[in-house]
């Protein structure tokens, strides 16, 4: 099999606050992790796609960032600091289809990779035996079934409960 690699300049973004900025996001999350993640759970595409496989993991990782928003508005957030080259704008359901071809395996394969504590040592990372981490602010609603019901429970509000678990 023949490959080519493609070289010309691109520019970056402006700053940390520019739009189309992911280095922090690269810098946890660096290519070479990806590629490794996609090698070992043999998600690499087999052919050249409008969306690659690298390409939709960092869209869902930057979905998880903009989650108010859908994947062509999180794509083009991703592909905001490549102005001026001619980049192809796929529609909503080529990138839909991407993580359907992705699947759930190098997602997961890549929190087993990224997910521990960011203590330098193990015994700052504990707190009675426990992992310590932070999530701030984050909220998720889940079905209101007996399922969920059985496991999850309702906020109390001032004056009453919440609609969902």
């Amino acid at each position: 099999m023949e490959q080519v690699a493609i070289t010309r300049t691109v520019g970056v973004a402006d700053g940390v606050f520019a739009p189309g900025y992911i280095g922090e996001l690269t810098r946890i999350v660096p290519f070479e992790m990806v590629d490794e993640v996609l090698a070992e759970t043999g998600a690499v595409q087999r052919r050249i796609r409008l969306v690659p496989a690298r390409v939709t993991v960092y869209l869902l990782l930057a979905g998880a960032l903009f989650n108010g928003l859908g994947y062509r508005q999180v794509f083009d957030r991703l592909c905001a600091g490549l102005s001026g080259l001619a980049t192809v704008r796929p529609g909503g359901s080529a990138l839909r289809q991407a993580r359907q071809r992705l699947g759930p395996a190098p997602m997961k394969a890549l929190f087993r990779l990224v997910s521990g504590p960011a203590a330098t040592t193990a015994a700052a990372g504990r707190w009675r035996g426990l992992r310590v981490v932070a999530v701030d602010g984050t909220l998720l609603s889940v079905p209101d079934c007996p399922a969920n019901l059985a496991v999850f429970t309702r906020q109390r509000l001032g004056n009453g409960i919440s609609g969902y678990p």
